[in-house]
């Protein structure tokens, strides 16, 4: 119970879930050190010539997401960072958590982001020669994504039927109840699944903030708690 009190959960970042199991969170000094010195090194040439590879780059990747039916990109950004969500104007709706576990089994791992659900992008110097391989698993991601499976129909009930639940058990078990269901769409013991899809539907269901932010105290507890075993 005290070393929950040293944990913190964002629930309400558009940028996604956000929990940190301690106080410093992700902002150490060493890559701050790091960059300093890279920009040293480079001179405002070298950085100016990397800045219009990679603006060229973002150029080709947005117009490649824009061109998959049922995708497109958020805003009109002016640097490297966008974020890639579903376009129901194409006429089908494309589940973003499913595209991120996809394009997980092939290699590219993305934020997953929410309100809107998305997938963060910040593309820097490593993405330029692998910009069209991206694009490529993305296309197939979306065409795998758009086929229909018993799992994805079983997982949608089990998070309709998690959804009623949260809406008349006592607080006190929420917790407990989440922890079976979250059982049943693949996760086990302080483990993640390995497929995240159904977890972010889970999550998503849950009518009560609050019940959001405990469930994932929950999770973040079970995997950093000390085991003798």
């Amino acid at each position: 119970e005290l070393r929950r009190h040293q944990m913190f959960v964002s629930t309400d970042w558009s940028g996604g879930i956000y929990p940190s199991p301690t106080l410093a969170g992700t902002r150490p000094a060493g890559p701050i050190a790091a960059a300093w010195a890279v920009l040293n090194y480079l001179g405002e040439d070298g950085y100016l010539e990397i800045t219009e590879a990679v603006m060229k780059t973002v150029e080709k990747m947005r117009a490649g997401v824009n061109a998959i039916q049922g995708l497109k990109t958020l805003s009109d950004p002016e640097m490297s960072i966008f974020a890639i969500a579903a376009d129901p104007s194409s006429g089908e709706s494309l589940d973003m958590y499913e595209m991120a576990d996809e394009l997980g089994e092939r290699g590219w791992h993305l934020d997953r982001q929410h309100f809107p659900k998305s997938l963060h992008m910040t593309v820097n110097y490593a993405h330029i020669s692998i910009a069209d391989d991206f694009l490529h698993d993305l296309a197939e991601s979306a065409d795998k994504v758009r086929k229909p499976s018993m799992q994805k129909s079983v997982n949608k009930w089990v998070i309709k039927i998690a959804n009623f639940l949260t809406r008349f058990l006592p607080e006190r078990w929420i917790s407990k109840a989440m922890a079976k269901v979250s059982a049943l769409l693949g996760g086990s013991g302080g483990g993640l699944p390995k497929r995240m899809a159904p977890m972010y539907g889970l999550i998503g269901s849950l009518p009560n903030r609050g019940d959001l932010k405990e469930l994932v105290l929950d999770l973040l507890d079970s995997m950093t708690r000390y085991s003798k075993e």
